[in-house]
């Protein structure tokens, strides 16, 4: 019951900053193409001078009902602000994350409702995670141009004045078993509320388990048949050569009557460093991996299509690779999605601050957590790496404080997510990691082949 507001939304920059409300604004001088940012040709505004502030707003239609509507946001650079027919619904900071608003008591009785949207992004800040976005007008040596506002779908959704707002898997191979969250949502909490999950896979039942709500949340582990058999144990193993996925139904029930009601996938898959080996269920496993920047001739961080997302993870597989080293950008979910289905590794890395200052790690932190967890659920991922080289830290090796923001990154890392290596700076200087990666830019082949080949023992 959703409903995608993708497409013309009105437009404008205030570089001035004379508008505080949208009651502010009494002409839209441009329609935009959400979700393509300003700077990008197929929004239809295709602006890459420095903007500060922009604003977006559209009109809908919604007819008010018994139950609840969430407006969804899957990305806005850098911080948003969100009114709905006049009202202020939210407030976020961070580009590469979602947020939302409940708005049931913002709507119009009539059915003709309003969201407007500011969207702050300095391009002169250099203490914000911003990936490879370039600070100057015109892009030079390995950044590309800004991404400012929208870059993912925006949507609404019914729901029942009670739903479940939000799951998370955790897979356990050793145990046979997959760990289940979930969390309740809505102001209807009165009388029995229980959660039901079914687990199945090619038609073939693996769990059917009822748990009951407390405190709004549900948080246990489905034991699954261990079919003994290595043949029958690893048809059920989730890898780039078999990716196969277990898909789960999920009802919440509330005095055993259905009022919420859909479906999900996971994947049985265990990821860890076992000395110098990377271990893929319990075996060692060979990385073949590219680093895949993510960016579009015309959309620039948005992605065209869905059909551009999965077909990018074809032509990853389609020239050899088994992963990729997604750099500088937290991709659109849709993209992990197609990496689950079609069977590609991703080691997820945040975009970077360019200072080190207190400012640059606040954010880093708090968005990062929010990053792990909207992408804690998908089996693609197989590590995260907060740092790339020394970019936001540059002297890690004389300064302890930027040490210290390291390694705080890598630990507060595996505290939210046990089950991934993690590596808290790729490339350089390792400070705190599981793996230690070499980022060597050395194109003539025989010197990486002195550097990194196998040592031969003459006959």
């Amino acid at each position: 019951h959703w409903t995608s507001l993708n497409g013309a939304w009105r437009f404008c920059h205030d570089d001035e900053r004379a508008f505080t409300t949208p009651q502010d604004i009494e002409h839209w001088p441009m329609d935009i193409r959400v979700p393509f940012p300003p700077e990008s040709q197929a929004s239809g505004i295709g602006d890459r001078g420095f903007h500060t502030i922009c604003w977006y707003e559209r009109d809908f239609e919604l007819q008010p009902d018994a139950g609840r509507v969430i407006l969804r946001f899957g990305a806005v650079d850098y911080a948003a602000k969100v009114w709905v027919n006049g009202c202020l619904v939210a407030t976020h900071e961070g580009g590469h994350t979602p947020f939302s608003a409940d708005i049931t008591r913002m709507l119009e009785s009539s059915g003709r409702q309003r969201v407007t949207v500011r969207a702050e992004d300095d391009p002169h800040d250099l203490t914000k995670p911003r990936g490879k976005q370039d600070w100057q007008r015109e892009p030079h040596s390995i950044w590309y141009p800004r991404t400012t506002g929208i870059w993912q779908t925006v949507w609404f959704e019914r729901v029942g004045r009670t739903y479940v707002d939000k799951i998370r898997w955790t897979p356990k191979v050793e145990g046979y078993s997959i760990g289940f969250e979930a969390r309740i949502g809505g102001d209807d909490l009165e009388g029995h509320l229980a959660i039901e999950i079914t687990l199945s896979h090619a038609g073939r039942l693996l769990a059917r388990d009822r748990y009951q709500v407390v405190e709004r949340e549900v948080d246990r582990f489905i034991a699954l048949s261990d079919p003994g058999i290595d043949d029958f144990r690893n048809e059920l193993l989730w890898s780039p050569e078999r990716p196969t996925l277990l898909d789960a139904h999920i009802r919440l029930l509330k005095d055993d009557v259905v009022i919420d009601e859909f479906d999900s996938y996971t994947a049985l898959r265990s990821v860890n460093i076992s000395r110098d080996r990377f271990m893929l269920n319990g075996r060692p496993y060979l990385l073949r991996m590219v680093l895949d920047q993510g960016y579009w001739p015309d959309t620039l961080l948005a992605a065209p299509s869905d059909e551009a997302l999965k077909r990018d993870v074809e032509l990853a597989k389609a020239m050899g690779f088994n992963g990729v080293r997604k750099h500088q950008k937290i991709e659109d979910p849709r993209y992990l999605y197609w990496a689950d289905k079609l069977g590609l590794l991703v080691w997820e890395e945040m975009p970077s601050c360019y200072r080190f200052t207190r400012t640059a790690i606040k954010r880093m932190v708090r968005e990062w957590g929010e990053v792990i967890d909207r992408d804690y659920s998908h089996p693609c991922i197989i590590v995260w790496v907060p740092f790339n080289e020394s970019w936001g830290v540059p002297e890690l090796t004389s300064q302890g404080r930027q040490r210290h923001a390291v390694e705080a990154l890598y630990h507060l890392t595996q505290t939210l997510d046990w089950t991934r290596p993690v590596i808290g700076n790729d490339g350089w200087e390792s400070s705190a990691t599981d793996i230690i990666g070499i980022h060597d830019y050395d194109a003539n082949l025989e010197h990486l082949r002195q550097r990194y080949g196998a040592e031969i023992e003459p006959a």
